[in-house]
């Protein structure tokens, strides 16, 4: 199975951006592939706002994007566009990360009115940092995930349906393209 890394933006490790994010890669990881979620609030924050990519830190997880077979990104939408600390990790990383991977965008926020960042703000940026394999993404309103005390996620079916749709559809892309990337790293 495929080697998937997901970018956790959330500032927050008890937001409903991550919430969403455990359950595409649980859902994910019950298929087999192997995951790993690099959440960018746990980097320094000094070398990413210097632009230090050579942090031995930063080096890392941007080292785990690139040999990865397939990436997720997931952000809270902040003032109708993506995250700042995600756009800062994305700038460090090598200009052609992303290229022959394929690529889930994952957005969540307050209000409907935000749903076309996904395709508009974000899908852009991947697309400059070479991602040619970006499956459909998806916008999930705040109000349709609840979080317990306890860390179990509920999502409502607006937002539970769509989502297995676009993971399927994902993991559907993961499939063709591991065999071209296996062929490729061996010639």
């Amino acid at each position: 199975m495929a080697h998937v890394v997901a970018i956790s933006s959330s500032p927050s490790s008890t937001s409903r951006t991550e919430a969403v994010l455990g359950t595409v890669t649980g859902a994910l990881s019950a298929d087999g592939h192997d995951v790993h979620t690099i959440a960018l609030r746990s980097l320094p924050a000094a070398p990413l706002l210097l632009g230090d990519a050579t942090d031995p830190s930063v080096a890392a997880a941007a080292e785990r994007v690139t040999t990865a077979d397939a990436v997720i990104v997931t952000t809270p939408v902040y003032k109708a566009s993506f995250g700042g600390l995600l756009k800062t990790f994305l700038d460090l990383l090598p200009q052609y990360a992303l290229q022959g991977k394929a690529v889930l965008p994952l957005a969540t926020g307050g209000t409907p009115a935000h749903v076309l960042v996904v395709d508009y703000a974000l899908r852009p940026v991947l697309s400059s940092l070479g991602a040619t394999h970006i499956t459909p993404g998806w916008f999930v309103q705040s109000s349709h995930v609840t979080v317990a005390a306890d860390g179990s996620v509920l999502l409502d079916e607006a937002a539970s349906t769509p989502l297995a749709e676009v993971t399927r559809q994902f993991a559907d892309a993961i499939g063709r393209l591991s065999p071209v990337r296996a062929a490729v790293a061996v010639a």
